[in-house]
């Protein structure tokens, strides 16, 4: 019997990553390639496109040479991209732009005006809410500057779409990244004329919008001979990394929510029913024809970790940093810590965000405002997630991956602070292997997206600690209001 694998790719806003899983779910191999941010003024993040087309091809090479796969045992390879990115590109399919992508701010102006004005109608068609983060935002601020790029584009895309056009030559895009753009009127499955006229850009400068589990074959020969694959591969589509890190860790059914925090973080779960919330506070992005997906994301997750570790100046390894925690009871001995140092998303929408400690005294060492950080972010999701129970009611277990997930210790802080059971899958690509799944749905080699869940190689569960649970629910309390008396100031 012959072997056959799989192949997720994952194009995040850090690196590209490929992973190989047999159809089990099992890690084989695994290739990461950095990908480059730039700041070219304040409040603007760019990544360069053809870098990241480059370094998605290197992944994939590096890690079909690691897996030591032979002709023919790859059946199939799926997509994972991040959301919320936009470039302006010409006739010819080559970048007018950079990847102008969801961390710049830069069109915070049209999103306050937009959301004074015409916010709830748009954010109700289309399920996005409106933000510097959201392409259609990031459109109008080029049409308001008369950005040359945006004036000399023929065409729209995600880094997603750019990096399927450079391979294929094709212009497609996911129901999900279209959700993510601000164009996409969830409720008809098309491009939004009314949205379009706003941002003065027509449907034929987007990409024909397709479900995650179209087929896309006949990549470029070339291409194929530097990834180390044959042209006669099927490429799936798939679709973005918060709906797909959501399959890929099995948390797809009522009830069932997974929680992601890797560098930013998000809390989301998957619905029959698009819903909105009337506070504008959480999204709901399309995935299949049957299925949406409803969450917030959070600007501040590892980064936050990140910018406390080189405030600090220090020198030992992440691990080291939050074991320093561990000698600090829960409440941080009222130090309170809200994690708003890179704006915000969810809950607040508001690119003016700022971080703030509060209860502070002489007696705080090093280790209570290492606690009080991870409680912050915590707390924050906690927020969010209070807002997701608004739509879709209170969650039944928590399904977790992302960065922090290797930390025991804020595992257990997760579980104490929502009061459920969290679970772990052994491997933390789960939006890649979300992404390989879909694939495998779409050639045939798996049934149904459910099935899933059986396989999808867990860890152990743990469980919450009841005196901590309602420590913690009365330190929220404080960290709640604390939050909204904040948001006059910022």
């Amino acid at each position: 019997m012959s072997k056959e694998f799989v192949i997720g790719l994952d194009i995040g806003t850090t690196s590209a990553k490929a992973v190989v899983f047999n159809l089990s779910g099992n890690l084989i191999a695994e290739s990461e390639e950095m990908i480059t941010s730039y700041y070219p003024q304040t409040g603007w993040v760019e990544q360069d496109p053809n870098e990241i087309e480059r370094l998605s091809v290197q992944a994939v090479r590096n890690v079909t040479k690691k897996a030591n796969v032979k002709d023919g045992e790859i059946v199939t390879l799926g997509l994972s991209c991040a959301m919320h990115s936009v470039i302006c590109v010409d006739k010819q399919g080559e970048p007018l732009s950079k990847a102008i992508i969801w961390a710049d701010g830069r069109s915070k102006v049209q999103a306050e005006n937009l959301m004074q004005t015409k916010g709830m109608k748009f954010y109700e068609k289309t399920g996005l809410p409106i933000h510097p983060m959201s392409p259609l935002t990031k459109l109008l601020w080029m049409k308001e500057t008369e950005y040359e790029p945006y004036k000399q584009a023929a065409y729209f895309m995600s880094v997603k779409e750019f990096v399927i056009q450079k391979w294929f030559g094709q212009r497609v895009v996911d129901y999900s990244m279209a959700s993510a753009s601000g164009l996409f009127n969830r409720h008809s499955f098309q491009w939004d004329e009314e949205t379009l006229a706003l941002a003065d850009i027509d449907k034929d400068q987007l990409s024909k919008i397709v479900p995650p589990t179209e087929i896309i074959k006949g990549i470029k020969e070339d291409i194929a001979v530097a990834m180390g694959i044959t042209n006669e591969l099927p490429f799936v589509i798939g679709s973005a990394d918060g709906q797909l890190a959501n399959l890929g860790i099995g948390a797809i059914l009522p009830g069932e929510v997974a929680v992601t925090v890797g560098t930013s973080g998000a809390i989301r779960q998957f619905t029959k029913k698009a819903q909105i919330d009337q506070k504008h506070e959480t999204f709901c992005y399309a995935f299949t024809d049957d299925y949406s997906i409803i969450g917030g994301p959070t600007n501040n997750g590892g980064i936050t970790l990140q910018w406390l570790k080189e405030l600090l100046n220090y020198e030992g390894s992440f691990d080291e940093l939050t074991k320093e925690a561990e000698r600090v009871s829960p409440g941080a001995e009222g130090m309170l810590f809200h994690p708003y140092v890179n704006g915000e998303r969810a809950p607040l929408w508001n690119q003016s965000a700022k971080g703030n400690f509060y209860g502070v005294t002489i007696t705080h060492k090093k280790e209570h405002f290492i606690r009080a950080v991870l409680e912050g972010i915590t707390f924050n999701l906690y927020q969010i997630g209070k807002a997701l129970e608004r739509v879709a009611g209170e969650p039944d277990k928590l399904y977790v991956n992302g960065g922090l997930a290797r930390s025991p210790l804020w595992l257990q802080m997760l579980a104490d602070v929502f009061g459920k059971e969290v679970y772990v899958p052994e491997s933390h690509h789960s939006a890649a292997w979300g992404a390989a799944w879909t694939a495998l749905v779409s050639t045939g080699k798996a049934e149904s997206f459910e099935d899933i869940k059986k396989n999808v190689p867990m860890g152990d569960v743990v469980k919450p600690n009841a005196e901590n649970h309602k420590t913690y629910l009365s330190v929220y309390e404080k960290y709640e209001d604390i939050a909204n008396d904040l948001s006059t100031y910022f």
